[in-house]
C-alpha cells in the first residue's frame, strides 16, 4: 500500500536504497520528516512537491514516482498482481458494510409497519418479483380479468421508467400506482406505504381482498428488500436458464411460491423443468410450485385457488385481531 497526503510545499528530489526491513527517516531541506518502512527491496527513488509527512509500504522491487498535487489518495498493490491496483475501495468497505446495515434496517421497521397495517385490513398482499421478459405482468392482467368480482384487487406496479404497465393494468378495470423508482432496481417498504395511502386515500381499495405489487423486474435486489408483504412470488418462465436458482439463490430462498411460466412452450424447448426445479428446492425445500402458462391458460385455476386460500386466511387472521391498524405513512 501506498498512501501520500501532499499539499502546498516545496519540491526536493531524495534518492536512497536500503536491504533490510527497518523504518527509516529522511530530512529534507526544510527540515522536514519523511518515514520510510522497506521490506528487503533495492533502489527506490521519489520526487515530491509537498511539505507533509508521508508514509510508504512496499513489498516490490524498483518503484518510482513523482507528484505534483494538493489531493490525498491511496495505492493498493495486490502481492500476487503487482500491476493491479485497488483504488481505496477495499479501505470504504466496513462503512459500506455498515450503511448497507443501516438501510436494510430502517427498510425492515418500515415493513413491520406495513404488515401490520395489512394485517389489520385483511389484505392478502403478494410480493411479484421475476427477470425481465418472464411474463409476470401478462400473468398479472390475465389473473386480474379472470378474478374480477370474486373479491377487491388493487396493483401496486413498480418500474425505473415509464407507466406501460400500470397502463395494461388499469385496462382491465383494476386500480393501480405506478411507483417509478428511476435508477432504483427494487422497491422499497417505504414505497409501498406511500403507494397503499394513495389507494385508500383514493378510495380505491380500503382493504378485505387482494394487492399486487409487481416489483422491479430483476432477481438481485428485490430479494434484499421486505415490503411488509403476506407471501414473495418468484415467477421463472421456461424460456430462462434452468440454472437461475443456483445463480440467484437469494431470490429462491426467500420465496414462498415459484411460478413457472409459459409451459405452453416446453413442446418447442430443451428446458428441464424439473431440473430447474429440483434446484430451486434444494435451496428452499418449503417451496411451493405452481406450473402454469399466462397465455394459453394451464395451470390458472389453481394459482388462483392458491391466492383465493391465503385471502382467506388473512381475513380469518383479521377476524381473530380485528384491531384495525391505523393508516400509516412512515417517513422515508
Amino acid at each position: 500500500m501506498y498512501r501520500h497526503r501532499h499539499g502546498e510545499g516545496h519540491a526536493h528530489p531524495h534518492t536512497h536504497g536500503h536491504d533490510h526491513g527497518d523504518t527509516h527517516e529522511h530530512v529534507g531541506p526544510d527540515g522536514t520528516v519523511f518515514r520510510h518502512s522497506h521490506d528487503g527491496h533495492g533502489h527506490h527513488e521519489h520526487e515530491h512537491d509537498h511539505g507533509h509527512t508521508h508514509d510508504h509500504e512496499h513489498g516490490h522491487g524498483h518503484h518510482e514516482h513523482g507528484h505534483d498535487h494538493t489531493q490525498a489518495h491511496d495505492h493498493r498493490h495486490r502481492p500476487d498482481r503487482p500491476d493491479a491496483i485497488d483504488g481505496g475501495a477495499a479501505l470504504n468497505r466496513p462503512r459500506l458494510v455498515t450503511i448497507e446495515r443501516d438501510i436494510l434496517a430502517k427498510n425492515d421497521a418500515l415493513a413491520d409497519v406495513n404488515r401490520r397495517r395489512f394485517a389489520g385490513r385483511g389484505v392478502f398482499v403478494l410480493n411479484l418479483m421475476s427477470s425481465p421478459g418472464s411474463g409476470k405482468t401478462t400473468l398479472l392482467t390475465r389473473s386480474l380479468t379472470d378474478l374480477k368480482g370474486r373479491f377487491p384487487v388493487a396493483v401496486i406496479e413498480g418500474d425505473q421508467q415509464t407507466s406501460f404497465d400500470a397502463d395494461r393494468i388499469r385496462a382491465t378495470g383494476t386500480p393501480a400506482v405506478q411507483v417509478n423508482t428511476g435508477k432504483g432496481c427494487h422497491l422499497d417498504a417505504g414505497m409501498v406505504a406511500q403507494a397503499a395511502d394513495r389507494l385508500e386515500a383514493g378510495g380505491q381499495f380500503a382493504g378485505d381482498g387482494v394487492l399486487f405489487v409487481e416489483n422491479v423486474g430483476n432477481l438481485v435486489c428485490p430479494a434484499g428488500f421486505d415490503l411488509g408483504e403476506t407471501h414473495r412470488v418468484v415467477v421463472l418462465s421456461v424460456t430462462e436458464g434452468e440454472d437461475k436458482p443456483l445463480k440467484y439463490p437469494d431470490m429462491f430462498v426467500r420465496a414462498d411460491l415459484l411460478v413457472v411460466n409459459k409451459i405452453d412452450l416446453l413442446p418447442h424447448l430443451t428446458f428441464d423443468v424439473e431440473r430447474m426445479i429440483g434446484y430451486a428446492q434444494r435451496l428452499n425445500p418449503s417451496l411451493a410450485v405452481i406450473q402454469l402458462s399466462a397465455t394459453g391458460g394451464e395451470g390458472l385455476e389453481e394459482w388462483y385457488d392458491w391466492i383465493a386460500d391465503g385471502l382467506a386466511e388473512a381475513r380469518a387472521a383479521r377476524a381473530a385481531t380485528p384491531e384495525a391498524v391505523s393508516a400509516v405513512t412512515p417517513a422515508v
